[in-house]
């Protein structure tokens, strides 16, 4: 039997076993959850698996942009193709369906042991949990209306992520209002990235207003007018972003865009990306332009929500990235990120190479370890570090 054929014969097996009222469904949820105790950075699909599929972030994900609670095709996806051991046979599916098609949940558990080294520092190790997050997708009229919440319960207390109404089919066309992630560029599991972290567009900085987007045979395209995310805790201010994509089998290319008017200073933001498979090595690559004009004080300021440096001026982040499958379950992952800061000053530019194993030995459950080294101005300690980090990474 085919991986397609397969495939939907799960679906149609797991939509008449029913929901987590199955008593072997429920032990497997509690099997899994039990599992999870281990990984990093916030829930995020590969999007190099789209790559290597040929697929759009809406085949798998509730989100038509990506990232978070995944659908039927993306669970059963995670279960078969993923893994280099599928569940045995006769095993219960897990399709995320407490409420028959009406209410669709899951999660995502990450954390990590580090071992983070600074020029001139002790290093600093240990066990740090990242964060739990819980998924809920409700559909009110089908292919109509739907709720969807994306909510980091730990550490610390409780705070939403996302939480809008979803008007529209995800295959066609919709609209979002509430609170979501942004769509610029590559939604990365990595959100260091210096492509992630300089734009301010990433998935620890959601932001709120609404979205227009359109699905149509091998175009995506999105349009956004929300608060902006440096405007947050002001009266004033807007964010317009954009962002549109081709897909094809084997590659893809996309550009985005984003002008924000703020007292902090008005910034303007064009990217562009692609992805190519060669084989079994997936290749993707984004390429950014910044300019953020001088704020009222004139001086550089820290964005909490973000964590990244506002810097008056024009920068360039760009990174590369290689992810060669090498056998079933098992992926090697090269990155190379570049930052130049101040593109008119020398000396600023800061760069950085990753190398991750990437292990799924079974559905739902993820390794990963790695070794990132980061070389920038010499004067900087902080900017010449080398992280080292061993993942457990458990999802429904």
């Amino acid at each position: 039997m085919g991986m397609i054929p397969r495939l939907a014969l799960r679906i149609s097996n797991g939509l008449i076993k029913g929901n987590l009222a199955n008593p072997q469904r429920a032990a497997l949820f509690g099997f899994l959850a039990v599992l999870v105790w281990f990984c990093s950075t916030p829930a995020v699909a590969e999007p190099y698996l789209a790559v290597q599929q040929g697929y759009k972030c809406v085949q798998c994900h509730i989100n038509p942009t990506g990232g978070g609670l995944r659908n039927n095709f993306g669970l059963v996806f995670a279960e078969n193709v993923m893994p280099m051991n599928t569940l045995p046979e006769g095993s219960p599916v897990w399709l995320g369906q407490v409420v028959q098609d009406i209410v669709r949940v899951g999660g995502d558990l990450r954390a990590e042991y580090f071992d983070f080294e600074t020029p001139h520092q002790p290093s600093t190790n240990g066990f740090t949990l990242e964060q739990l997050r819980l998924y809920a997708d409700i559909t009110v009229i089908p292919n109509l209306l739907g709720i969807y919440v994306d909510e980091q319960v730990a550490p610390g207390g409780a705070t939403n992520m996302e939480a809008y109404a979803r008007i529209g089919s995800q295959s066609n066309w919709y609209i979002k209002a509430g609170q979501f992630y942004l769509p610029f560029g590559w939604r990365l599991q990595d959100q260091s990235s210096f492509v992630r972290q300089a734009t301010l567009i990433n998935m620890d900085a959601p932001d709120t207003g609404v979205e227009f987007g359109l699905e149509h045979g091998k175009w995506s395209a999105q349009l956004d007018l929300t608060n902006g995310v440096i405007n947050q805790g002001k009266p004033t201010g807007y964010q317009v972003t954009s962002n549109v994509v081709r897909v094809e089998s084997s590659w893809r290319v996309g550009a985005s865009g984003s002008f924000t008017q703020s007292s902090l200073g008005d910034r303007n933001e064009f990217g562009a990306y692609a992805g190519l498979r060669t084989g079994p090595v997936a290749w993707l690559t984004e390429v950014d332009l910044i300019h953020q004009q001088s704020s009222v004080s004139g001086a550089a300021s820290i964005n909490s929500s973000t964590q990244g440096t506002i810097l008056t001026g024009t920068s360039i982040p760009a990174f590369v990235e290689a992810d060669w499958a090498f056998h079933k379950g098992n992926n090697l992952k090269l990155t190379y990120d570049y930052y130049d800061q101040q593109r008119r000053t020398p000396g600023t530019g800061e760069q950085r190479w990753s190398v991750v194993y990437e292990l799924t030995p079974f559905p739902f459950l993820q390794f990963r370890a790695g070794l990132r080294r980061t070389d920038g101005p010499a004067q900087l300690d902080s900017e010449n570090t080398a992280l080292t980090f061993a993942e457990l990474h458990a999802f429904l």
